[in-house]
């Protein structure tokens, strides 16, 4: 999960080695079930690497 500059507004849910996911700074490692739920409640997924594809997620 990217998070803002703040360190705690979800940004952008990413797959794990995703290049676009931000410094260590602004990430942090969730697991499959917080990605799901945060997808759902509207975090974007990230275009380059589709975690809400990966996930089985269909919009």
């Amino acid at each position: 999960m990217q998070v803002s500059i703040n360190g705690h507004t979800p940004v952008a849910v990413h797959v794990g080695a995703c290049s676009m996911g931000g410094s260590e700074v602004r990430s942090k490692a969730i697991s499959r079930q917080d990605a799901i739920q945060a997808l759902h409640d509207g975090v974007s997924a990230c275009s380059l690497c589709r975690p809400d594809t990966e996930l089985g997620i269909l919009e």
